[in-house]
């Protein structure tokens, strides 16, 4: 007979909660994947609703899933990708697993569970194989250039020209014409290796990664009259591309978040602040006044 205290209850109850909504996402993602993974992902479902039910018999009482965070994860994974809401879940649940050491001693069942757990965990590493997955060191590639190239290149425009139109102007033209460079050479270089990524779909990925930065960084020019303010807001937005990306990539490859997220921040303003200096000078020797 275990003794129930109130801490002990509540701990237990939120383990219920926890099974049973991941229960429901799993069941829910399942119907999404085909094949072995589909299979792998129900049966995961299944092994958190029989968690559920033992958690259950201790707490008495019936618990139903979270229907919000079904819904965020279900669409998290059709955004994001599956392979990413799956392994931010998972990381919600290594802390909640910290608390089955409290309730081992107590409830037999507990260490079970933990080690199914683990088990989940290691089936769940090797589980998705996405197409975003397999090219992302393209989207990488695009990403990474767009940002130091274009920052830098929208800095030094800032100065050197002094209009905020001209400088989207410039930044546009400049930006799609590094894009549609960089897309050829992903193309030519995935073409002479030996792999089973595409050629053409690897170029894609990088041009559109490559655009979709070039469109988030020149937009603040063609909204502000005042470069300057432009360039602000264009920082802004690159350190927000940088944040999110290094925590989509920090979830998806279990990488370090801070480690890379500075290293990005750092190389992006750096080359932002060199090419401000150059545009500075470049305006003063030739004495260019828009």
């Amino acid at each position: 007979m275990v003794s129930m205290t109130e801490e002990l209850r509540s701990i237990l109850r939120a383990f219920q909660q926890t099974e049973i909504t991941e229960h429901a996402i799993y069941s829910a993602l399942a119907r999404r994947v085909k094949g072995p993974n589909g299979d792998l992902l129900r049966k995961i479902g299944e092994d958190e609703k029989r968690h559920a039910s033992i958690w259950e018999r201790y707490t008495g009482i019936s618990l139903e899933p979270e229907r919000w965070k079904v819904l965020f994860y279900v669409l998290l994974a059709a955004v994001m990708g599956i392979t990413f809401a799956i392994k931010l879940m998972e990381k919600g649940e290594e802390r909640a697993e910290k608390n089955y050491g409290a309730v081992e001693e107590a409830i037999p069942e507990a260490a079970v569970i933990l080690r199914e757990e683990t088990e989940h965990e290691a089936a769940l590493a090797a589980l998705i194989d996405e197409e975003r997955l397999q090219y992302m060191s393209s989207m990488i590639l695009g990403l990474n250039d767009a940002l130091v190239e274009l920052t830098g290149a929208l800095a030094g425009f800032t100065f050197a020209l002094g209009s905020g139109r001209v400088v989207a102007m410039a930044g546009t033209i400049t930006g799609i014409a590094a894009a549609l460079s960089m897309s050829a050479s992903e193309y030519l270089s995935q073409k002479s290796e030996e792999g089973d990524r595409k050629p053409l779909k690897a170029a894609l990925y990088t041009g559109i990664a490559y655009l979709g930065t070039v469109v988030v960084l020149v937009f603040p020019y063609m909204i502000f009259e005042s470069p300057f303010a432009a360039l602000v807001l264009t920082l802004l937005n690159g350190v927000g591309i940088i944040l999110f990306f290094t925590f989509f990539m920090s979830v998806v490859r279990d990488a370090p978040f801070r480690k890379n997220f500075l290293e990005m921040l750092s190389i992006s303003l750096g080359v932002a602040g060199i090419s401000f200096l150059i545009g500075y000078a470049a305006r003063l020797v030739l004495g260019v006044d828009l």
